[in-house]
């Protein structure tokens, strides 16, 4: 399983890197590694960090390494990093997960039932259904609705996703250098022609991007004792 975090969380806000940023006393990167690592399919867990930090890891992370935990250096955009995490998993893992290390609460639920997809044969994504009504902007003037979009079909992608690994690294080598304009890795598999399912996932597996989504998730955090 490979956890990204490798950003430089630019929309956060001054401070520390936002994957260190604590979540009631827990750095939220450790928050989206442990129930990942402590999943029993997972045999190896990739943690993806910028350049500086794989080198010369943070302490709390130094009681998680070993032949289960792996960190790599990431790459300029999130698909690189991706690639870097995928060339690390070791030979003997045929099914890959990728989950973003913004996320500090995965359910084991959705883990598993992505894991099942994969190992038959098909990629499967955590994933929401849009409840908003959508409204698209005019090209040329964007503060301007040009169509409200039905939202019967659509879907918030999420993480964990996950894949047979030769149907991944195909969709990488297909994509070759336009992989790194992919937002997510479901749709380089799309690309490649490859099924990817929706496993219907919660709320609570939000992505911290902005100071309010921190809050959010210091409210959701059970504390350490």
């Amino acid at each position: 399983m490979i956890v990204v975090a490798a950003g430089r969380s630019t929309r956060l806000g001054g401070g520390a890197a936002k994957q260190y940023r604590p979540v009631a006393g827990v750095p939220l990167v450790l928050r989206a590694v442990r129930p990942c690592g402590a999943h029993p399919e997972v045999a190896h867990l990739v943690l993806v960090l910028p350049p500086d930090d794989a080198a010369n890891p943070p302490a709390f992370l130094a009681p998680h390494q070993g032949s289960a935990l792996t960190l790599v250096a990431g790459g300029a955009e999130r698909a690189d990093s991706v690639a870097a995490g995928l060339a690390a998993v070791r030979p003997e893992c045929r099914v890959v997960l990728v989950h973003d290390g913004a996320r500090p609460f995965p359910a084991r639920s959705v883990i598993d039932a992505v894991i099942a997809y994969a190992r038959a044969g098909e990629g499967a994504i955590a994933a929401l259904p849009v409840t908003d009504t959508i409204k698209e902007a005019v090209a040329a003037d964007p503060t301007r609705i040009g169509a409200t979009v039905p939202r019967s079909r659509l879907w918030r992608a999420q993480t964990p996703q996950g894949f047979p690994r030769e149907l991944l690294e195909r969709a990488y080598a297909e994509a070759g250098a336009r992989a790194s304009e992919a937002t997510d890795e479901s749709a380089l598999v799309e690309a490649c022609g490859g099924t990817v399912r929706l496993v219907p996932d919660t709320l609570r597996n939000l992505k911290v991007t902005t100071p309010e989504d921190l809050a959010l998730a210091e409210r959701l955090a059970e504390p350490e004792p």
